[in-house]
């Protein structure tokens, strides 16, 4: 599956991806330690990293998460990532997790991946609801959320713990098939 959003393309991670998936995420180290500790560590070395998305793919191919790169389409430069985790066949229901370079933030691209990757849940995976799980604070993640139609539903208390703080409180924003306008 190969999305072309214009300037960038969203698509599963493969095997190949494991230098560039390093590069992303050792140059955005401090975007990503707070909220995406283990993705971090997974990758921080080419061969920490081949393991990840070795591991990544797999789990794609068993539909037990899906990893979606967003990747600029001169350079194939990983750009983002785009998680469909925490799958829940049995209530087909999954959780979306994003991130994106600091050089391409604020610019939409995680708005419109998550809308595209919204759809495809719901069309191809048969998924029924999809679930957003941000801090507060993180405006332009709970931007992302709001501008896709997910609704805030409730705080998880003490939901995540980043490296070296306390639990946090989070937030849960919900869409479901019904409320998502397909494009």
């Amino acid at each position: 599956m190969l999305l072309d959003s214009g300037t960038y393309n969203i698509e599963p991670i493969q095997g190949k991806d494991a230098w560039k998936l390093c590069d992303f995420v050792i140059s955005n180290a401090e975007r990503l330690k707070r909220y995406f500790p283990k993705t971090l560590e997974q990758n921080s070395t080419p061969d920490l990293a081949a393991i990840f998305v070795t591991k990544k793919v797999n789990q794609y191919s068993d539909k037990e998460e899906f990893l979606f790169k967003l990747t600029e389409k001169e350079h194939r430069t990983i750009i983002g990532l785009v998680y469909i985790k925490n799958t829940d066949w049995d209530n087909k229901q999954a959780e979306l997790a994003y991130c994106i370079g600091y050089q391409y933030e604020g610019k939409g691209f995680i708005t419109q991946s998550v809308k595209e990757l919204a759809t495809y849940a719901f069309e191809h995976l048969g998924l029924t609801t999809l679930q957003i799980v941000v801090h507060k604070t993180n405006m332009g993640s709970v931007k992302v959320a709001r501008n896709n139609g997910f609704t805030w539903q409730k705080t998880l208390p003490k939901e995540h713990t980043p490296p070296g703080e306390a639990p946090l409180d989070m937030e849960l924003y919900v869409l479901t098939n019904r409320e998502h306008k397909f494009s």
